[in-house]
């Protein structure tokens, strides 16, 4: 199958150019695409597990811990123990972390609604129902385990 006929490369394409644009936006307010994801599903989410945290932005466990470190040495973040599960930490914004979020989100949104003018309301309805066509699919076809090399 040619490259010019996968799907697949040109999703990836279109991913890395809203990272690279995203990044360029936030950059100045101090913070990296998966820390400004991060700091947005907290502000809509206070408490949320770190693992929860990582399912909604798309990323590992242990790349989530990485994030939630470095955002918790600079003080944007607060973890306390759950008060019923001792294993789980809450995780909150700071007053300081609410305020970077602020000014990322507010250099990020107008890639977003760049992006969102490039169509019409019809076409946007009909990218995100294909796309949710595709990720539905490819869950679909994803193994479960990945193969196991013949034993010899």
């Amino acid at each position: 199958m040619p490259t010019a006929e996968r799907l697949g490369a040109y999703l990836k394409r279109a991913e890395q150019a809203l990272q690279a644009a995203k990044l360029a936006a936030v950059k100045p307010a101090g913070v990296t695409v998966p820390q400004y994801a991060a700091l947005l599903v907290l502000s809509e989410n206070p408490g949320i597990s770190a693992a929860e945290l990582a399912r909604q932005c798309c990323v590992t466990p242990p790349t989530m811990n990485t994030v939630l470190a470095n955002l918790r040495d600079r003080g944007l973040i607060e973890r306390t123990p759950h008060a019923w599960h001792r294993n789980v930490l809450e995780t909150r914004l700071t007053e300081e972390g609410a305020a970077v979020l602020r000014d990322a989100d507010k250099r990020a949104i107008p890639v977003e609604r760049a992006l969102a003018a490039e169509f019409t309301d019809k076409e946007r309805k009909a990218l995100k129902d294909m796309l949710e066509r595709a990720i539905a699919l490819l869950d679909s076809v994803r193994p479960e385990q990945p193969p196991q090399p013949p034993k010899v």
